[in-house]
């Protein structure tokens, strides 16, 4: 019997996680609003305020279920491999979107956005460099620059005209600058790891 309650007892842990559970669904649905987003920033050459709000509401929206589902994820034990893949995909195509639109219609400087891009391959590059031999955990420096950055871009996509670009100006300042930071500082971790595996992986063969 307490054979049975112990078999029962790990049962819980050993039960696969759904694939279709309501943390998947939220990021699946994020993915789906970057064209909408998309759509409405760019109607009427991007500056129609009425499309502006519009944009900016399905931008907010995308943005909060980041928050909620890694939160439910976490929580509920929904963590999946497809979503430690989707995730953070969908994360950096709404960012991307988002910087990629405001370029186009001529409100945010290429540089910045191509700056930022560049960051985030840069640093997706580096984790499946150092993939076999661990995973770098995110730092606050890198939550920092992914609160700032959806800030800037909040403040940008404000149908307010010149009225707050000195405040765009600083926010979006302060993004790129902890961006770049925290981008050095992934790649300094990430060798310091692929060294220490290496140097593990000799002592131990």
């Amino acid at each position: 019997m307490s054979a049975d309650g112990a078999a029962s007892g790990a049962a819980p842990d050993t039960r696969p996680v759904p694939l279709l559970n309501i943390a998947n669904v939220l990021t699946v649905s994020r993915l789906l609003l970057v064209p909408v987003f998309l759509v409405a920033l760019l109607r009427e050459d991007g500056h129609q305020p009425l499309w502006r709000w519009v944009a900016l509401a399905v931008f907010l929206v995308a943005a909060i279920t980041d928050r909620i589902d890694g939160e439910l994820a976490r929580r509920r034990g929904l963590i999946t491999d497809f979503g430690k893949i989707a995730d953070p995909i969908a994360d950096k195509a709404l960012t991307g979107a988002a910087l990629v639109g405001l370029s186009l219609v001529g409100d945010l400087p290429w540089w910045v956005t191509l700056l930022i891009i560049a960051r985030e391959l840069f640093v997706t590059l580096l984790r499946f460099w150092v993939i076999r031999h661990g995973v770098i955990p995110a730092s606050r420096g890198g939550k920092l620059k992914t609160l700032l950055q959806a800030i800037a871009i909040v403040a940008y996509l404000l149908p307010l005209g010149e009225l707050i670009d000195p405040l765009r100006w600083v926010i979006m300042g302060a993004a790129v600058l902890v961006t770049v930071v925290t981008g050095l500082d992934y790649a300094v971790r990430a060798w310091r790891l692929r060294a220490l595996g290496r140097r593990t992986g000799g002592a131990g063969s």
